[in-house]
């Protein structure tokens, strides 16, 4: 049986938790997609930042 029917005889209670469920992982997902794009550039200052830190004491 199908989600969507049932969607008619659920209470308002378990409407929100769904709907809070189906938010939550939607940015989570986008949360994901972002951090992937973004790790190595964050990687890659952390790197710089060590190096210059390092060199400046020098």
């Amino acid at each position: 049986m199908a989600l969507l029917p049932r969607w008619h005889y659920m209470t308002d209670q378990s409407k929100a938790l769904v709907k809070r469920t189906a938010v939550s992982l939607l940015v989570l997902l986008i949360a994901a997609i972002l951090l992937r794009g973004l790790l190595p550039w964050v990687l890659l200052a952390v790197i710089v930042w060590f190096v210059w830190s390092w060199l400046s004491r020098r």
